[in-house]
């Protein structure tokens, strides 16, 4: 059972295959994952909606976990729970999630989000991914590799001190 209680933070339309696949892990207590139609929902009601659920969801976590595809670093709800949660002093820590598999694919890495906030520093980004001998992304190994770590990568997670 899960010991630790995260946000997770990540792009929902492009990889939530993806964080499906971290959720099953069960290392982590996240919070519940919204289907596509409540995202729909949330966001139909305008940005302070956004904001106000994201708030919510936040306040009681101790560490926000951005997974980290290729798109994460251009979307501004992942950059405002960053800023947040740097603000706030709450640890964060990022975790590839390129070589997992989506519906058979895996993606390019993308950008690190943490560079996108300014004043953020520090914060431990770690990739799970595996190749095969010819160098293409193993996404069993991948996979296998981010369940045995997922727990010990989030105890490195980084707060402002200051």
């Amino acid at each position: 059972m899960a010991t630790k209680t995260v946000l997770y933070s990540f792009h929902y339309e492009r990889d939530v295959k993806r964080i499906m696949l971290v959720r099953n892990i069960q290392a982590l207590e996240g919070q519940p994952l919204l289907g596509a139609q409540q995202w729909e929902e949330v966001r139909g009601q305008g940005q302070q909606a956004v904001v106000n659920w994201i708030d919510k969801e936040m306040a009681y976590k101790r560490t926000v976990v951005v997974l980290i595809g290729e798109e994460t670093a251009s979307r501004p709800w992942v950059l405002y729970e960053i800023e947040k949660a740097w603000l706030a002093k709450k640890p964060l820590v990022g975790v590839r999630i390129h070589g997992l598999s989506s519906m058979g694919e895996v993606d390019a890495p993308g950008a690190n989000p943490f560079d996108k906030v300014p004043g953020v520093s520090g914060i431990p980004v770690f990739d799970p991914t595996r190749t095969d001998w010819q160098g293409r992304i193993d996404t069993k190994a991948t996979y296998a590799n981010l369940s045995n770590n997922l727990e010990n990568w989030v105890s490195q997670a980084k707060a402002r001190i200051w």
